[in-house]
């Protein structure tokens, strides 16, 4: 995978997480995805994964994973939606009546690979991720308003609370993203 690549059709990465959000929301029931097998071939992988509400243009709630904690995508898919609804602490939780004015997307991230140099970067195409220490602050890639590499490795930083000068590893990743 390079780069940003784009799906607008009918996908079942966003039907699901969709779904996953509407049966917690209404029922407080977790929806479960099913056996392995029975899974579309693209949901049974191991990936990172961030779910992203927009509620008529603006953030709603956006939670993820930059690295698999489940045992297929789908769950993954399940896990963060259902997180993105109700647990980013910059919102209230998703209510019933709001359900039906949820853009929802959802990207699937490549496996992350050190930067060594800036020069390596490019916040069109690359998602970051900055570390010092135990603090880790991510970034996906192609946002509005994020249109330099310094812009996005600031967000970045401050996301994690590391300061401007304190010394970073820098890792770079890839996203399919789904509408």
């Amino acid at each position: 995978m390079t780069g940003k690549e784009t799906s607008n059709s009918g996908s079942p990465h966003v039907s699901l997480a969709r779904e996953a959000i509407e049966k917690w929301v209404r029922e407080r029931k977790i929806l479960d995805p099913g056996p392995r097998e029975n899974l579309p071939e693209e949901l049974r992988q191991r990936a990172g994964a961030f779910v992203s509400l927009k509620k008529h243009g603006e953030l709603r709630g956006c939670i993820g994973t930059f690295q698999p904690t489940r045992e297929t995508l789908a769950e993954e898919i399940v896990s963060n939606a259902i997180s993105a609804a109700t647990r980013d602490p910059r919102f209230n939780p998703v209510g019933p009546d709001e359900l039906h004015d949820l853009e929802i997307s959802v990207d699937v991230l490549s496996d992350p690979e050190p930067v060594e140099d800036v020069s390596q970067l490019d916040p069109r195409r690359y998602g970051v991720i900055v570390q010092s220490g135990g603090r880790l602050g991510l970034l996906l890639p192609d946002l509005e308003g994020v249109d330099t590499v310094d812009q996005q490795l600031e967000i970045a930083r401050r996301k994690a609370g590391i300061g401007a000068h304190e010394p970073i590893h820098i890792y770079r990743f890839t996203v399919r993203r789904y509408h």
